[in-house]
């Protein structure tokens, strides 16, 4: 029968992990950059805007000539032209003149301000009355006042939003510099194990595994290579195996990770010349029978077979893994948004492992977020479901009582 080895911590665990490294870069297309992570940062190569800009449709005037200007006794200006959209005017702007400006439009020099169109009231084509004072640079950016040139805007390691993908355009980048997608390799091994489309027999039950942990693969910006079902089979796990290291950074074989005779993970595993067993068990729940080997800077991971567990285990070490392999540095928890609740109920605990429960949370009408606990053992997919986050009980506590101030790690 096998042992585990030496029991790990979640902290020892995630500090093994620690030990891979990025993947490579290439080059991507900046319609394909979103979520993508960055290699290098990204420096502005020039001012944005290159010239003082209009936000309103209006009146280009100098803030000064406004002071006192109201709806009852309005400050006339002389119009001395139309700024045209795109192209750099000519016009400048002298005490008590104005110039029609559009917004976007290039403010005309002399002028520091606009007063917006629906406070003007032209009096013929050549003057126009101006009801509204405005201070300097009101309703107008300035040159280099969204980006200067020479400005880091974004690190290396910094995944980008929607938000940042605009901002490189707006620098004229094409494309940019960004580390590879992890790819992993999925596995789910059993005999008892069906394809979706089956109708399970006594004693068989169809595959979550390979669909819920391809979920949480694809939510980490990673992309799931499906490669089957496996029978408890050491030559054919070995195989499959093999294909996933010969197509992934990482590869998942999710059932077979415990003590039992037919459990095959670590024989498969220690089969490939030069792999290395780093953790054989860790003090979580749930979790616990949790495998990881590591040949060059590929993982192979065996994750228990139960639906919860092999969840919970990918949010805790999974993720921060691959995140890793994209190359995101990322100062945040582990798990991304947390939310501070009440606990509804008493919950046990072993001291000596981390527990990790399943939560439900609920806005009571005085205002407090209660967090109530979702009970049903690691095969229960259904829990998760019904759940919106977990709630850690530490390595050296006995559990939580009633009332106490708990942080959720919302799903």
């Amino acid at each position: 029968m096998k042992h585990f080895f030496k029991v790990k911590t979640v902290e020892e665990v995630l500090a093994v992990i620690s030990s891979f490294q990025a993947l490579g870069v290439e080059d991507v297309p900046l319609v394909e950059a979103r979520a993508r992570v960055l290699a290098e940062p990204a420096t502005s190569g020039e001012d944005i805007p290159q010239f003082d800009r209009s936000t309103m449709d209006g009146f280009a005037v100098r803030a000064k000539d406004t002071f006192g200007a109201t709806e009852g006794l309005p400050a006339l200006f002389n119009v001395i032209g139309e700024v045209q959209m795109g192209t750099r005017t000519g016009l400048e702007t002298g005490p008590g003149q104005t110039a029609r400006v559009w917004t976007g439009g290039m403010i005309p020099k002399g002028a520091d301000s606009v007063v917006m169109v629906e406070h003007a009231r032209p009096v013929d084509e050549r003057t126009v009355e101006l009801a509204k004072a405005v201070a300097p640079y009101d309703n107008v950016i300035r040159v280099g006042e969204d980006v200067r040139k020479g400005q880091t805007l974004l690190p290396a390691g910094h995944r980008l939003r929607a938000q940042d993908v605009g901002l490189l355009a707006a620098l004229g980048h094409n494309s940019l510099r960004a580390y590879k997608i992890p790819r992993v390799a999925i596995i789910s091994t059993g005999d008892e194990i069906v394809p979706t489309e089956t109708k399970p027999k006594i004693g068989q039950v169809r595959d979550i595994n390979s669909y819920s942990l391809g979920a949480q693969v694809e939510d980490v910006h990673a992309t799931p290579v499906y490669l089957g079902l496996i029978k408890d089979n050491l030559e054919e796990l070995k195989q499959a195996v093999g294909k996933g290291l010969e197509q992934a950074d990482s590869v998942i074989l999710s059932g077979g990770s415990s003590v039992g005779v037919r459990d095959y993970t670590v024989d498969t595993f220690t089969s490939f010349p030069g792999s290395e067993i780093l953790v054989h068990g860790v003090s979580v729940s749930p979790g616990k029978p949790t495998i990881l080997a590591k040949l060059g800077n590929k993982s192979l991971w065996g994750l228990p077979g139960h639906a919860v567990s092999a969840m919970i285990t990918f949010d805790l070490f999974l993720r921060p893994l691959l995140e890793t392999l994209s190359g995101e540095i990322k100062e945040k928890p582990r798990f991304g948004s947390r939310l501070p609740a009440v606990l509804s109920r008493n919950v046990p605990s072993v001291h000596g492992r981390e527990d990790y429960i399943r939560v439900r949370i609920q806005l009571e009408p005085d205002g407090r977020i209660t967090a109530h606990p979702v009970l049903g053992k690691s095969g229960l997919i259904s829990t998760m479901v019904k759940a919106d986050g977990l709630v850690r009980i530490g390595l050296n506590e006995e559990g939580l009582v009633e009332g106490s101030e708990v942080t959720v790690l919302l799903f």
